[in-house]
């Protein structure tokens, strides 16, 4: 089964067995940045500069995608483009919800709700089909701790990893010591082409600022 950069992140995030998200926060910026860079790496979209601007409205046949490239042109079509910390501020919350409920739809989570305290809603997401996310973190172990050459998507997901300062949820085992050199090498994405390239150092540049304020007003 395909799953998108967003997916991925998310499926990382939750804990198979509570459908709680780890390191929820962070998780939810790479989650809406991964998105993003799905549409580039589509050329749906174009990411250069901090700037994301609007290359291309046709379909790419994935439901979710086409959800936040619409809402997408409408933020920034009109202006023919936006700075990307602007439209992960605005989109952050609406793209989680969204990738949750894909991965609902897909079978790969399940939506349990119950009352904390019997009052206060609360959902949680615990794993139903572990088969995705085994082969994902496989795929991850592979070319980060075994050395393997990554392609462009696993790159892209590592960079967002990385820059979101997300390597517990990718390694939860191993010491971060031991896989974030590898990380950030892969981060910089000298295996794949220059306009992937550019797009994936711009977002990760994106997550690692953004990942730096949240811990700065979280300790503020």
């Amino acid at each position: 089964m395909s799953v998108t950069l967003g997916e991925e992140i998310m499926l990382l995030s939750l804990d198979d067995a509570s459908g709680v998200a780890k390191d929820r926060s962070s998780a939810g910026w790479a989650v809406a940045g991964g998105t993003l860079l799905e549409l580039a790496m589509r050329y749906r979209v174009r990411v250069a500069g901090g700037v994301v601007s609007i290359t291309d409205t046709s379909t790419t046949r994935v439901p979710l995608l086409d959800d936040r490239l619409e809402r997408l042109t409408e933020w920034a079509g009109r202006r023919g483009g936006g700075k990307i910390t602007d439209w992960l501020a605005r989109d952050q919350a609406t793209a989680v919800r969204a990738t949750v409920a894909s991965l609902c739809d897909r079978g790969l989570v399940i939506e349990e709700r119950h009352r904390a305290l019997g009052i206060f809603p609360v959902r949680r997401y615990p794993e139903a089909d572990g088969g995705v996310e085994r082969e994902l973190r496989d795929r991850l172990a592979r070319v980060v701790v075994e050395g393997s050459r990554p392609d462009d998507r696993t790159s892209a997901l590592v960079a967002l990893l990385h820059g979101a300062r997300l390597h517990g949820i990718a390694f939860p085992e191993l010491p971060r010591k031991e896989v974030e050199p590898r990380m950030a090498t892969i981060a910089e994405g000298k295996w794949v082409a220059d306009s992937v390239r550019r797009a994936i150092r711009d977002m990760q540049a994106t997550m690692a600022a953004i990942t730096a304020t949240t811990v700065v007003v979280a300790l503020s």
